[in-house]
């Protein structure tokens, strides 16, 4: 690993964070840690605020429109319902998972009560309705552009932006070209605002946000409760790539234990570069030499599962609001959670195929359900680990897709 990468800078910020934020506690400047760390660490959370609304946008356009409306036909649509009902699926058993292990329970009473002191403006705007279809009409906005200024209203401007791509799409190719090329750059632009944000922003925002951390909360349950959401998340990724060989065992697509054999190669690449499009390539091999995929087949559905499939990130998100909004003692209500499965299934389609894209969508998420932004601080520690394993995920979930798009196969 090369000392100047960003993940090795972050952990070495978060590392320095949690020493400095320890030694100030025991001194005599504590509170003037705390001013001085404080506004650097909303700094940074202000940035990936920023970036939340184009960053949707750009990307949801640009994953849509690469697929053209020739190219959609009867097998994009059966291979864009499946990527959407695997990524429920993924979302609802990390939603089931994190209800059932609570990894925020390992907070204690004192410790969330000076959460719900710090952040007492965000968490008294949290889910409000349990009415189901109220909550899914909701995502349609009678005005745009004001949704577009309230980040707390991400899923009203992800709808638009699907709307407007489909419109898009129907338009002649050379209307809409130049339109396309727009958010192509816009797309690319952005990406590289983020991978600004991890190389510059990112160290000495984790490092003050850790400092600020350790002086307002000073409560050791918090490192229990990481542990256990770490586990939480793993074991979620561990059930759904398990429950993708047992669909194809039951439909009788392919045994068992060939799938695992046959797609291992490409997991392991995965797990070493958490980028399941640097994966790509091993991938189709995979898929079509080991599972006997058509190449037609493969060569269509395993590059769109780049763009548009990424379960194990969906998981992974879904685990990580909720595990956020249970350590500051947020009670999020049916609808906040039908959101959180909304929120994560559409905008997993704009997700890069890069390392620690999962962490910047997550914003997305955690904005619309009003979950604080600051409870990224707890999770970004395990992040780099956590982002080998769904890519692991990710990529196991397009094979997947791709053998039961395999029509020819008994």
């Amino acid at each position: 690993m090369k000392i100047n990468t960003p993940h090795f800078t972050i952990i070495i910020s978060l590392v320095a964070g949690l020493g400095v934020g320890f030694l100030l506690q025991k001194s005599d400047f504590s509170v003037q840690g705390l001013a001085f760390a404080q506004p650097i660490g909303d700094a940074f959370i202000r940035i990936l605020k920023m970036m939340a609304v184009p960053l949707i946008i750009a990307a949801i356009i640009k994953a849509i429109t690469d697929v053209d409306l020739v190219t959609l036909s009867t097998l994009g649509k059966r291979t864009f319902g499946l990527y959407l009902a695997s990524t429920v699926i993924a979302v609802s058993i990390g939603l089931t998972v994190v209800n059932v292990v609570k990894p925020g329970r390992f907070i204690s009473k004192q410790t969330r009560k000076e959460l719900d002191l710090e952040f007492s403006e965000a968490l008294s705007v949290s889910g409000t309705s349990d009415n189901v279809l109220e909550m899914l009409f909701s995502i349609i906005p009678d005005n745009v552009f004001a949704a577009m200024t309230n980040n707390g209203q991400l899923l009203q401007v992800i709808f638009f932006v699907f709307f407007f791509a489909i419109g898009l799409l129907k338009l002649k190719p050379h209307i809409r070209q130049p339109v396309k090329n727009f958010f192509d750059t816009t797309n690319a632009t952005i990406m590289e605002m983020v991978q600004i944000t991890m190389h510059y922003f990112a160290p000495p925002g984790i490092f003050a946000l850790m400092v600020t951390l350790v002086l307002s909360i000073p409560g050791y349950d918090l490192f229990m409760a990481i542990g256990s959401y770490t586990l939480t998340v793993l074991g979620g990724l561990f059930i759904l790539i398990i429950i993708y060989g047992l669909v194809l065992h039951l439909l009788k697509k392919v045994r068992f234990i060939d799938f695992y054999k046959g797609i291992f190669p490409a997991q392991l690449l995965a797990f070493s570069t958490s980028s399941s499009a640097a994966t790509l390539p091993v991938t189709l091999k995979c898929v079509t030499d080991n599972l006997k995929v058509k190449k037609e087949v493969a060569g269509f559905v395993l590059p769109l599962g780049c763009t548009v499939n990424m379960d194990g990130t969906s998981l992974y998100q879904a685990i990580a609001a909720v595990f956020i909004a249970q350590v500051y003692g947020i009670d999020l209500s049916l609808s906040a959670q039908l959101g959180i499965v909304l929120t994560a299934t559409l905008a997993s389609i704009g997700a890069a195929s890069v390392p620690s894209a999962g962490l910047i969508m997550l914003t997305v998420i955690l904005e619309q359900a009003n979950i604080p932004l600051e409870g990224l601080v707890l999770i970004v520690a395990v992040d780099r680990i956590l982002d080998m394993f769904r890519t692991v995920a990710n990529v196991t979930g397009d094979a997947a897709v791709a053998v039961l798009m395999d029509k020819e196969r008994t």
